[in-house]
């Protein structure tokens, strides 16, 4: 089941945290856009986390970049819980509620080592084509970045 909010649990917390310390950790400095949790308390973003029965599965989220645009922002799925599918429930998710809310075009930036391959072999799976850099995100070799109409 999905739930939205959830920012002040604590396994929540601790995925961030293990999140975050893992982008910052694999990625040059210059192309690491990684949310800390303050920053995904912003209006603009609204936050899901993934859970079967009281275990939390994955986290994801999604930010408003204009009435028709959106990004998808700090999709990540528990250690335990890889391969089970998590990723794309959590996309799909998070694109159903894109389209309720009115937006037609999602994108995402990500990186393109091997820590990032499962990630990008779910974006592309999904419909998700690579595109210019958009927003305010500067083109850097370590980046990709994805566009999709939905």
């Amino acid at each position: 089941m999905v739930h939205e909010g959830e920012l002040d649990r604590d396994d929540v917390r601790a995925l961030l945290t293990f999140h975050f310390k893992q982008m910052r950790a694999g990625s040059p400095r210059d192309a690491c856009h990684v949310l800390d949790l303050d920053s995904l308390r912003d209006p603009a973003i609204r936050f899901f986390s993934l859970r079967e029965a009281d275990r939390l599965l994955g986290i994801g989220a999604l930010k408003t970049l204009d009435a028709t645009h959106g990004e998808l922002k700090s999709m990540r799925t528990e250690p335990e819980a890889l391969g089970r599918g998590v990723g794309g429930r959590m996309l799909a998710h998070l694109i159903e509620t894109a389209q309720e809310m009115g937006l037609t075009r999602l994108s995402l930036e990500t990186g393109n080592t091997e820590l990032f391959a499962a990630a990008n072999r779910l974006y592309e799976r999904d419909g998700f084509e690579h595109c210019a850099p958009f927003g305010d995100y500067k083109p850097t070799p370590f980046t990709h970045f994805y566009t999709r109409t939905i």
